[in-house]
């Protein structure tokens, strides 16, 4: 049934709109996700480990988690808020795997989405497809920032209950000598240093 769903929608659509990715879709990986208060409330902020990525709501009873949505993972900008799209049932979102985004926590209901991430075994072999990191340009938005990923995180906003103590200090972005200009991370390098060598 989802390969049905990828040769008639996916594929079209990203052969159009995403041609590098989306030129020759040949599997994929598919799962439903919740979001429910009490359980889970929200996605961080992450990149997809897909090449093209569709989301569409399948139930939705709810308010709030607005998908947010940054820019490229490796881009100057990809840390920066781009848009948030409130999702609508019935309705889908097609994009990047690479494409930074997440979702913000819900505040009543019940939200549940279908997810295929699909692959390109041609674009994957491509030099277009190498991850080339460049040099942040700027300070990240609030909206962008990832507890899981980023060495700032903390810098911006508030650890979400439980995460500080697993988190903190773990974080790979921005990778090293491509931080933006002031750039504090939440873990000196050499305490970092001493903590993966306490661990050994």
């Amino acid at each position: 049934l989802v390969f049905a769903l990828q040769d008639a929608v996916v594929q079209p659509l990203s052969s159009i709109l995403l041609p590098d990715e989306g030129s020759e879709l040949e599997s994929h990986h598919s799962f439903t996700i919740r979001y429910r208060g009490g359980e889970d409330t929200h996605l961080d902020v992450h990149t997809d480990d897909s090449d093209i990525t569709f989301n569409v709501n399948i139930f939705g009873d709810y308010t709030g988690a607005p998908l947010v949505f940054c820019g490229i993972n490796g881009e100057p900008d990809h840390r920066i808020f781009k848009t948030a799209y409130q999702h609508k049932l019935g309705y889908a979102v097609l994009h990047r795997g690479r494409h930074r985004h997440g979702a913000e926590d819900i505040t009543s209901g019940e939200r549940v989405n279908l997810v295929v991430w699909s692959y390109s075994h041609a674009y994957r072999s491509s030099s277009t497809s190498q991850k080339v990191h460049q040099r942040e340009s700027r300070k990240p938005d609030t909206r962008c920032v990832s507890y899981t990923h980023d060495r700032d995180f903390g810098r911006f906003r508030e650890f979400p209950a439980g995460k500080k103590e697993v988190q903190r200090g773990r974080g790979w972005c921005p990778p090293r000598g491509k931080e933006y200009d002031g750039f504090v991370p939440d873990v000196p390098d050499s305490e970092v240093q001493r903590q993966q060598q306490g661990g050994q």
